[in-house]
């Protein structure tokens, strides 16, 4: 037989899931096929036989692949070709990646990569299932992987949580969230909710930990049944003698260095003891074992164990003295400045600060129209609410060239557009289109939850009527061995140097997103109450200071906004309004100046800057499709006069007429002694002959039904009309 294919079965709150090996992908140094459902996803990794050169990072590359053939659909676009990866696919390799980086031993360099590819999606997410085959795949590679991991997304439908909920559950819950860890430790958290509070979250987190076990052991189970036999790794060098010397040689320094709390001198004082270090290192023999690693090997080691030491002398500063580099206390929170409305031509404006993180938050408003159509493998077709994170290189002092988004921008501005979703109002509520840029001009630690606090301002700045500002704060952790401190509203050396980022978004009454990533290898269910606890602490200070700035949406919008008027036509006269290849409504925004957007159902939302297009193309539509009975009140157009009376047009192509006698309480003697062609009048429907001919009356309106075409005025207090003839 070509194939040997061996395959193992678990189950998953209920749900069957199938793991596969020994048929597809079989050059890869591990493949497995995972089916849950009609969910069905092929998972491979592959492995350098050597170590990468000249770097000191794991050069670790996850890509999950969607393909359109997955849901049945050819790729939108002239092409036809799926091309660069939706915002949902760097979401997923993010969230494959995330827990699985820190799992390889210290010095591994071989190049390893991950691709996930879903071949067949139904109504199974396939994400949760994306990392379960990575992790799976590594495992049978038998690399020196410290897995394997499992993952599971947990939902609350009718007060029961659920794990790996379908889309339609997932819709129903007010919970989405995705955990992944080892049998021992949490790994990862990602959360959108809805204003659910910090127990709840504790208890999905635990409900998730005990369906990570089943598939960690489904894996060893698994392993043992294909004999994959793992790989020992053992470091290339031995980096102890020159930690050494650069820790007798540097412990003072640098230890001064973090007990001076102003950035840029203790910044000085680093730069020098890394001076002194090169210095020391250069007196030694060249017969040194220290040069001769260091001359041969191609990596700066100097750098990396530099940092090394920094990183044990900040965190023993924490442990034992409960001092940041910063000065701060664990708990506390940097200083914050909160200001809106401070650009003029923007529909909504804010500029928050905290500490050394600085962004600005820009709304803009749009059509319904205007919303983003996805094209990928999700149930979900178009997007209404959009936030994106921009990070030049000028916010962190350096030098970058500015290209498209890349993975962290499209994840940060994501992590800001979940945080905040549940606080804006339904679609039926509020139709615009919401788009926020965030723009970072200075970091330093967390600008993701910065980009929160700024959208949420610029939100209410723009008159969006949220239920609730959002705030949000990243947490830290220093551990060693059974000692740890949680740290609130970490700054970048804390996030470079410490154990956990934790970002926690929502109000004083629940969370609506969460995001964690650790260094190590997990961490407690109980570190992870203590964090989410001093982050209710932080977020609340946050909060007041923005409601200092605003505490409430604006009432009026910014003369520059879109102003919005919707109206209900039946389905059936759709194609009316937009008539023979798009043509009427085509003239209908010419004329007007406005934006039309027809939902299936008959709602019509129009959009417009100008009040006045807007009324217009209102009153347009209006007349297109208004069924014309007896009794009917319209404005319409004269276009013909005859001697019998003059032709008024209803609607385009419908024609009504007044006789002579019916244009007013008086004699007339000549039709053009009343109207003229090109002038609009009020006319009222008085009959509807067996041949479909419209009479219509212009005395028998009375001065109250003029008055609802004329603001409200009766004939009588109307000003005087400008002349026309």
């Amino acid at each position: 037989m070509l194939n040997n294919i061996i395959e193992h079965e678990l189950v998953i709150d209920g749900k069957k899931v199938l793991l596969q090996t020994g048929e597809m992908a079989k050059a890869a140094d591990g493949a497995v096929l995972v089916t849950c459902g009609e969910t069905v996803l092929l998972v491979t990794t592959v492995a350098s036989k050597k170590p990468r050169t000249g770097i000191d990072f794991f050069p670790l590359l996850v890509d999950y692949e969607e393909k359109m053939y997955a849901v049945g659909r050819l790729p939108g676009g002239f092409i036809k070709r799926e091309g660069r990866p939706s915002e949902k696919a760097v979401l997923t390799s993010r969230l494959i990646d995330r827990p699985i980086r820190p799992l390889w031993p210290d010095g591994y360099r071989n190049d390893v990569q991950i691709v996930a590819t879903p071949l067949s999606v139904t109504n199974n997410p396939p994400d949760t299932l994306s990392i379960l085959g990575a992790s799976t795949a590594l495992t049978l590679a038998g690399l020196p992987f410290q897995g394997p991991i499992g993952a599971v997304r947990v939902g609350v439908v009718e007060g029961e949580l659920i794990a790996n909920p379908t889309y339609e559950q997932i819709d129903q819950s007010d919970l989405d969230l995705v955990v992944a860890g080892t049998a021992d430790s949490i790994m990862m958290v990602e959360a959108g909710c809805n204003f659910v509070t910090e127990e709840m979250l504790l208890r999905a987190i635990d409900f998730a930990h005990g369906e990570i076990r089943n598939q960690v052991q489904a894996q060893l189970d698994f392993a043992q049944k294909c004999g994959v036999v793992k790989k020992e790794f053992v470091p290339a060098e031995d980096l102890t003698p020159l930690f050494n010397l650069a820790w007798t040689t540097l412990e003072a320094d640098i230890n001064a260095a973090f007990h001076d709390f102003e950035r840029d001198s203790r910044q000085e004082k680093l730069e020098a003891a890394r001076e002194k270090l090169d210095q020391a290192i250069e007196a030694l023999p060249e017969e040194d074992p220290i040069k001769v690693l260091i001359a041969s090997s191609g990596i700066d080691f100097v750098s990396e164990t530099f940092k090394k030491v920094e990183k044990k002398i900040m965190r023993r500063m924490v442990l034992e003295e409960n001092v940041r580099a910063d000065g701060r206390k664990p708990e506390e929170i940097r200083p914050i400045e909160c200001r809106v409305g401070i650009l003029p031509r923007t529909h909504g404006s804010a500029l928050f600060t905290r500490g050394g993180t600085q962004v600005l938050s820009l709304c803009t408003l749009g059509s319904p129209g205007e919303a983003q159509e996805l094209d990928g493998v999700e149930p979900m077709t178009e997007k209404r609410w959009i936030h994106h994170y921009n990070f030049p290189g000028f916010s962190v002092g350096e030098v970058k060239p500015l290209r498209g988004a890349g993975r962290r921008e499209i994840g940060h501005g994501a992590l800001a557009e979940r945080a905040i979703a549940a606080s804006l109002p339904p679609k039926e509520e509020f139709g615009y289109t919401i788009r926020v840029n965030s723009e970072v001009l200075e970091s330093n630690g967390s600008t993701s939850m910065g980009s929160t606090c700024g959208a949420s301002l610029a939100l209410m700045d723009a008159g969006v009527p949220m239920s609730s500002p959002i705030s949000g704060i990243a947490m830290g952790l220093i551990k060693e061995g059974d000692q740890y401190k949680v740290l609130s509203d970490i700054q970048g050396v804390e996030d470079f140097l410490g154990d956990m980022d934790f970002k926690v978004t929502g109000n004083d009454k629940g969370v609506t997103a969460l995001q964690m990533d650790i260094k190590i290898q997990g961490i407690s269910l109980e570190i992870m109450r203590q964090a989410l606890k001093q982050a209710y602490e932080g977020r609340v200070h946050i909060l007041g200071k923005m409601n200092e700035a605003i505490s409430a949406p604006r009432t009026e919008m910014s003369p520059w906004a879109p102003r919005m008027i919707t109206m209900k036509i039946e389905p059936d006269t759709i194609g009316t309004v937009i008539g023979p290849g798009g043509k009427m409504i085509r003239s209908i925004i010419e004329e007007t100046g406005a934006t039309i957007d027809i939902e299936d159902s008959g709602l019509v939302t129009i959009t417009s800057v100008n009040g006045e297009g807007g009324e217009r193309a209102r009153d347009i539509i209006k007349r297109l499709t208004m069924k014309i009975e007896r009794g009917l009140l319209t404005k319409g157009k004269v276009v013909r006069i005859i001697p019998a009376g003059a032709f008024v047009e209803l609607t385009p192509g419908k024609d009504g007429m007044v006789h002579i006698s019916q244009l007013e309480n008086r004699r007339v003697e000549k039709v053009e002694d009343v109207v003229r062609v090109g002038d609009e009048v009020i006319v009222k429907v008085v009959e509807i002959d067996d041949r479909g001919r419209i009479n219509l009356t212009m005395k028998g309106v009375t001065p109250e039904e003029k008055a609802q075409f004329n603001g409200g005025k009766t004939e009588e207090s109307a000003p005087e009309p400008m002349p026309t003839h």
